[in-house]
C-alpha cells in the first residue's frame, strides 16, 4: 500500500522522504551537538580570520593565529563527527530502500537529484528552526 502510493507520486514522495531524513538528522544534531561550544568556536574563528587579515605584514603573528584557527577547526570537526556516526547507518539503509522503490518509477534515473535538492532545502529550514550552527 505505502510502496504503491510512493510509486504513484514519485516527486512528492522523494521530497517527503528528504524532509523526513533531514528532520531526523536535525533532531540528532540538536540533541548531540554542544551548540554553545560550537558558536563560541565559530566566533573565535571569525575573530582570528579578521586578525590574520589585519596582520598580513607580520608572518609570525599570522602563523600563530593560523595554528589557533586550525585547532578550532579540528574541534568543530570532532563535534560534528559524533552526529554523523549516529545517522550514517540509518541513512545508508534509507538510500538502499529508496533506490529499490524508485527504480520502477519515472524518477528511476534522477531520484538522487530530487532527493539532494529537497534535502538541502529542508536541512536549511530545519537548521533555522532548531537554531543549529
Amino acid at each position: 500500500m505505502v510502496i504503491e502510493t510512493i510509486q504513484a507520486y514519485p516527486r512528492t514522495s522523494i521530497l517527503a522522504i528528504a524532509a523526513l531524513v533531514s528532520l531526523f538528522i536535525s533532531i540528532i544534531n540538536y540533541f548531540v551537538l554542544d551548540k554553545e561550544k560550537m558558536k563560541a568556536s565559530r566566533a573565535r574563528q571569525k575573530e582570528l580570520s579578521r586578525g590574520m587579515k589585519e596582520n598580513k605584514e607580520n608572518p609570525a603573528k599570522v602563523m600563530e593565529m593560523q595554528k589557533e584557527l586550525m585547532s578550532h577547526t579540528m574541534e568543530q570537526m570532532k563535534h560534528s563527527f559524533k552526529p554523523m556516526i549516529i545517522t550514517m547507518i540509518p541513512i545508508l539503509v534509507a538510500f538502499w530502500w529508496i533506490k529499490g522503490v524508485f527504480a520502477e518509477t519515472t524518477l528511476s534515473g534522477s531520484w538522487f537529484w530530487w532527493y539532494l535538492i529537497g534535502a538541502i532545502a529542508f536541512s536549511l529550514i530545519f537548521r533555522k528552526l532548531f537554531k543549529l550552527p
